[in-house]
């Protein structure tokens, strides 16, 4: 008698992007389109990305550059993929690894790699607290990963209260292994004008451009602010040149300027230019 598998439940599907395969695939074709009439995605392609920043809100606000990003990673086919994410819905203090068999998306399951959970767990400041995993800043990439990359395993991470640094480390030790990427999941600034949003959007966009940490501190507002920084520490020691490929707010798709979200697609490029 098998064992069932203990899986991962879509918790927004429906909410923050469609619960129906079909029209996630449309979504995803029509993005690509304009993709294709306006950015030479075969050189972005062509690079050897570890690691992207990817945003977390709707599709109908974010989807364009989150499927920009997750596009450019599936195109280096690696064998899994770590997504982290910040905890909007439960306080956590450290970083919780889901600890399930599959992650279900209405794409299809993708499985989980049950070794890097169990590395992971034995790292200090990591756990599995399963209520943590209700979360939206990680599930939303998830039906992306499966339409680039159908066979490709994942690592969830759900991070609250805890040091850069030892975030930073799990980074470290995942891109130990060359055919592990990253995906690091953020909004930037929430609900200011157009203008001030813009403002401050770019100095999270300057620091992630130059890999510089200490600008973060300096007026950037994403909600993923810490995993931001984590990865600038490990793009830092491992030599990763960063580069913005996408900014946009929640205006262009809404048509109000008032109160605004903004988003950002980045990559992480081993010897990059």
């Amino acid at each position: 008698m098998t064992t069932p598998l203990h899986i991962r439940h879509t918790a927004v599907a429906g909410q923050f992007y469609p619960a129906d395969a079909a029209e996630i695939e449309r979504m995803i074709a029509h993005f690509n389109r304009i993709l294709d009439e306006n950015v030479d995605m075969r050189r972005l392609e062509a690079k050897r990305v570890r690691a992207v920043i990817s945003p977390h809100a709707g599709y109908i606000y974010s989807g364009f550059t989150a499927n920009a990003v997750l596009r450019i990673l599936g195109a280096q086919h690696p064998k899994r993929i770590v997504v982290i994410g910040p905890s909007h819905r439960v306080y956590l203090r450290g970083v919780s690894v889901s600890d399930f068999d599959s992650f279900e998306t209405p794409l299809g399951m993708l499985p989980i790699d049950k070794q890097i959970v169990a590395m992971l767990r034995e790292m200090p400041g990591f756990t599995s607290m399963p209520e943590a995993h209700h979360e939206h800043s990680t599930e939303v990439q998830m039906p992306f990963i499966k339409h680039y990359l159908p066979d490709v395993a994942v690592v969830e991470l759900v991070y609250g209260e805890v040091a850069p640094e030892t975030l930073s480390e799990a980074i470290d030790l995942m891109l130990e292994d060359p055919e592990t990427a990253i995906v690091i999941s953020t909004d930037l600034s929430h609900y200011h004008t157009l203008e001030e949003a813009k403002r401050r959007d770019a100095v999270c966009l300057a620091a992630i451009d130059k890999r510089d940490r200490t600008l973060l501190h300096r007026g950037c507002e994403a909600c993923g602010k810490l995993g931001i920084e984590a990865m600038l520490i490990s793009a830092h020691k491992r030599g990763l040149e960063a580069q913005v490929i996408d900014y946009r707010t929640s205006a262009d798709a809404s048509g109000d300027t008032s109160q605004v979200v903004g988003y950002t697609g980045a990559i992480f490029i081993e010897g990059g230019e």
